[in-house]
């Protein structure tokens, strides 16, 4: 990376940060934009409304193999060529999917577009990481995956507005131009690089042999799929148990977008200093506010509260686990930060998928009871993670800094 004033210096973070988060911005409002136009899109193709739920399962599946696959892939690349790349395939793969008259096609066209996403998360949270600096990467990591929940206060309700009025194919096109507008917005404000890797592939899977890493990919699989079981089909839960009208349901998807925002705020915020604190909390909470949808949802405002909170508590969890996966790797992270982008997505695969089934079967509460299940799984891990890293503890006391009156944790080689 260039040299960038870091942000333990300045108290800002990089303006390379703030580029790629608008980049995953486009991202997330793809993967999600579905949820709120699942109905439309159903009625469309003529299938049912859980069938036309696997556009989600299929771009998170797309992305548990994009990821890691395409990180390696681009690994020699120039970054800033590769992340014009991934935007031009992501831009194609939308046209694609708004001129097919296949529901089969739209689907294939969906797992395009998640490899290309794949590729812009692992090499963009790389680029993120080293700009921000070891003491700031929570925070670096927490407005990457900011631009995820943004897109699901601005993005997704927008998306479901609009397409709700103009037909689903509406915000797939404003998708694919804006896409490509963004591929030239790379290009200008991401500093051209040498080659992007100076480290081996074999470097790269040796990372990988840490348990700590394993137990935070899996607290990130766990806690995505808790809150996307629920939210991928969020909106029958509001329109037949909580009376909620269609045409208001993109509110309530601001107010999820609202708590997601503010949750990868928190975890980047307290996370830095209180990771297992923070996550164990969250996790909890996740799980007790998606047991309580199942009674509680038949009420309007209650419904919308608890959507709310649904975003808050378990985006909490998003950007310190991120962190802790890409701070263990070291000196090779750009496979783990693809593999902590699979966990997240194997997590919305199978979540949804068995949340579907239970649609098919209990009806709207149905999800939200895959989701709660799932969610308390989390503090599994968590707990493991926190006891796996406590003997180090005197260590990190023993580099406290006089300088700046901090402690930071070391990795096994001795570093941030």
């Amino acid at each position: 990376m260039p040299s960038t004033p870091s942000a333990s210096r300045t108290g800002t973070l990089p303006f390379v940060v703030w580029v790629l988060a608008a980049g995953t911005f486009l991202m997330g409002t793809t993967e999600f934009v579905v949820a709120g136009l699942l109905p439309e899109i159903a009625g469309d193709f003529g299938v049912s409304v859980s069938h036309s739920g696997l556009l989600i399962t299929a771009f998170a599946l797309g992305m548990i193999i994009g990821s890691p696959t395409m990180a390696m892939a681009t690994l020699r690349l120039p970054q800033r060529q590769t992340l014009i790349l991934a935007l031009a395939v992501f831009s194609l793969g939308h046209v694609a999917a708004a001129l097919s008259g296949s529901f089969t096609i739209v689907l294939v066209a969906r797992v395009v577009t998640a490899l290309a996403t794949g590729a812009f998360w692992a090499i963009g949270m790389v680029i993120a990481n080293a700009a921000a600096g070891p003491a700031a990467a929570t925070r670096a990591t927490g407005l990457m995956i900011g631009g995820l929940t943004l897109a699901n206060v601005i993005g997704v309700p927008a998306g479901s507005f609009v397409g709700q009025y103009i037909g689903w194919r509406g915000p797939i096109w404003a998708l694919a131009i804006l896409s490509a507008l963004a591929a030239v917005f790379i290009s200008r404000f991401i500093p051209a690089q040498e080659r992007g890797a100076t480290v081996s592939l074999r470097a790269e899977f040796t990372a990988l042999r840490q348990g700590r890493l394993w137990l935070a990919l899996s607290s990130a699989m766990l806690i995505m799929g808790g809150v996307m079981a629920t939210y991928t089909y969020i909106t029958p839960l509001l329109t037949e148990r909580a009376g909620i009208p269609e045409g208001a349901v993109p509110f309530v998807l601001i107010a999820f977008g609202i708590g997601a925002l503010a949750g990868t705020t928190t975890g980047g915020r307290l996370g830095e200093r209180r990771p297992a604190a923070t996550t164990l909390t969250a996790a909890v909470a996740t799980a007790l506010v998606l047991l309580l949808m199942i009674p509680l949802s038949t009420n309007a405002v209650t419904a919308s509260a608890l959507v709310l909170l649904m975003g808050w508590t378990g985006f909490t969890v998003n950007p310190v686990v991120t962190a802790l996966a890409v701070r263990f790797a070291g000196d090779a992270p750009t496979l783990t930060s693809g593999l902590t982008t699979s966990a997240f997505n194997v997590g919305i695969a199978a979540g949804s998928a068995v949340a579907g089934l239970a649609l098919d079967s209990a009806g709207p509460a149905g999800p939200p009871v895959v989701g709660a299940v799932i969610a308390a799984c989390t503090v599994l891990p968590l707990t493991a993670l926190a006891l796996h890293t406590r003997p180090r503890s005197s260590r990190i006391v023993a580099q406290h800094t006089p300088t700046t009156g901090q402690t930071e944790e070391l990795t096994p080689s001795g570093h941030p």
